[in-house]
């Protein structure tokens, strides 16, 4: 016996607004509706306000506030909600972890004074994902939480796993509220706040900043460990590798505490200790299983697709929805532990110097007789729902050709509409948020009904770059260095920031180095505002120089300097 697939094609029912989804999925949803708990005596739990909880606990001194969402106005309605059930004032505010860190601002505009909890990890995780992966960071989320996607038909967004939207379009226009805490830690701490004793135990989970937060006084534990869904081991928008062993270390620190009521970032509260119990066991034992039959079927020889092929999760965990494929699968999880232990060769021969693409497209293509006959196979496919090898086949037919996206639009269009149909193939019969949304994505795309391009070009925030020294953002231009431009280019450049702060970076064999700024052969001097113009693509650099909002040493040679980086704004 097996627990349910990836995929399973002929699952597929329609939603209230018309989505094609598999039929877990849209019952999922229900688990995910807008809705305050009130979790014992003390505390309550506002699920469905957006991707992520807002929580509450009432101290003997007020009020503690537990993640403040995705912005301002999420937080405010969780807030106003909370208000009908107490009118404790307002006593501290703490992160489970930086994800849900961005309503803050609305708590200090109530108690400017607000003491504010968190994990010392908190300020570089949201630095790193501002600055030189922001690309592909931005495109990872478009596709995983649906944010391209209609709210109705077919392809209609149903939830995205955790919640069911990314962000609750009843807040719009979604500011930024985000606030640094003042007393952090990264070791066991124990604290009293708001008149309870409360104890942080760092548990990296999906983030390396996650803490579980333990009240002793009213047995409960708010934690970013236990989803309402199997824990995602791989994040299909692109992250860094979740170390299950780690994460098994949380999850039984959490077990072990006896709570009789526990929070999670998402997902509906679970009271009774008993049940608390049994689902955080079962829960942890899915990520061990998935861990230990992967090393097993490494050890024993197999490659990373025939260990993929050979491990399912037991039935048994079909019993809980926590335990269940609705936001990423067993197989990908299962392909991500084994390139986290041994890195990308699995000992396949054809893996270890594979034909490159677009080339071995097109030699698969002429072994099968040529563009006619795999068309034919991929419709073949399509008919008989065999959509892993649909997909396969028509990728060939799409990614033979190269173009300057990435191959995001090459191909022709009746290939492309054929690779869309095998993908919404698998979003209609998949129970995977995740799965379903990139798959449907990727298909808007495809067929043209969608266009993605602008998520492919490197583009600096404002915000995020203002989060930081200016004198750090130069070095963000290594990632954006074009060696064929810069050819035998050995030179250095001094940026003076007319607000304070320089920097140095330096140009030679086909790399961007930041260096001592003393010494530089070229200079400019700019106001960090107008830097961070330039960089996020508001201003441009060489009307910038004729204008005096950039004082240059040398025009032409400036110019010629930062046309080597693959930023329009820097280029003319």
């Amino acid at each position: 016996m097996k627990i349910v697939d990836s995929f399973e094609p002929g699952q597929t029912v329609t939603g209230d607004r018309g989505q094609s989804a598999h039929p877990q999925t849209v019952a999922h949803s229900q688990r995910l509706v807008r809705k305050l708990y009130r979790v014992g005596d003390k505390a309550w739990s506002m699920v469905g306000n957006g991707l992520s909880n807002q929580s509450f606990v009432e101290g003997p001194e007020g009020l503690i506030v537990i993640d403040t969402g995705e912005c301002n106005e999420e937080m405010a309605a969780a807030l106003a909600e909370v208000r009908t059930q107490t009118d404790a004032p307002l006593a501290a505010c703490i992160y489970t972890h930086f994800h849900y860190v961005a309503g803050t601002q609305t708590l200090l505009n109530e108690k400017p004074d607000l003491p504010i909890w968190g994990h010392s990890g908190i300020e570089a995780n949201l630095n790193r994902f501002g600055g030189e992966i922001a690309p592909r960071v931005t495109r990872g989320l478009v596709h995983q939480f649906a944010i391209a996607m209609p709210e109705e038909g077919p392809d209609g967004v149903v939830n995205v796993g955790l919640g069911n939207f990314f962000r609750n379009p009843e807040h719009a226009p979604f500011t930024h509220g985000y606030v640094t805490a003042e007393h952090t830690f990264d070791t066991p701490t124990k604290a009293t706040i708001a008149g309870l004793e409360v104890e942080f135990y760092p548990a990296p989970s999906d983030a390396t900043d996650s803490v579980t937060i333990w009240f002793p006084e009213l047995k409960l534990a708010v934690n970013n460990l236990l989803w309402p869904t199997l824990f995602n081991v791989f994040a299909i928008r692109g992250e860094e590798y979740r170390d299950p062993r780690i994460l098994l270390r949380g999850l039984d620190e959490l077990g072990a505490l006896g709570a009789q009521d526990m929070i999670g970032a998402h997902g509906p509260p679970i009271s009774g200790q008993d049940d608390i119990a049994k689902i955080t066991r079962d829960y942890r034992d899915t990520i061990q299983f998935m861990w230990d039959q992967t090393v097993r079927c490494a050890n024993r020889g197999l490659t990373l697709n025939e260990t993929i092929a050979a491990i399912q999760l037991p039935e048994y965990f079909k019993q809980h929805y926590t335990t269940q494929q609705f936001y990423g699968v067993v197989e990908h999880h299962v392909r991500q532990i084994y390139t986290g232990l041994f890195g990308w060769f699995d000992e396949d021969e054809a893996n270890l110097f594979p034909v490159p693409a677009p080339e071995r497209s097109r030699k698969l293509i002429a072994g099968f007789g040529g563009v006619d006959n795999i068309r034919r196979a991929v419709d073949e496919a399509l008919q008989g729902h065999d959509y892993r090898w649909a997909i396969e086949l028509a990728s060939w037919l799409v990614r033979s050709e190269v173009n300057g996206q990435g191959r995001a639009d090459a191909g022709e269009p009746e290939d492309r509409v054929r690779l869309a149909q095998g993908l919404r193939g698998v979003a209609y019969s998949t129970t995977a948020a995740n799965i379903r949304n990139w798959c449907l994505t990727r298909a808007l795309e495809l067929d043209g009904t969608t266009n993605l391009d602008r998520f492919r070009i490197h583009r600096f925030q404002k915000r995020e770059l203002a989060r930081r020294p200016a004198a750090e953002s130069l070095g963000l231009l290594r990632v954006l260095l074009v060696p064929e431009r810069a050819a035998d280019l050995e030179q250095q450049i001094k940026v003076t920031f007319s607000d304070g702060g320089q920097a140095g970076l330096t140009i030679r064999h086909g790399v961007a180095v930041p260096t001592d700024p003393d010494g530089a052969g070229l200079s400019i001097t700019v106001s960090s505002d107008h830097w961070f113009s330039i960089l996020a693509g508001k201003l441009n650099l060489g009307q910038a120089m004729t204008d005096g909002s950039v004082i240059a040493s040398d025009v032409d040679q400036v110019a010629g300097f930062f046309a080597c980086f693959d930023l329009d704004t820097l280029n003319n």
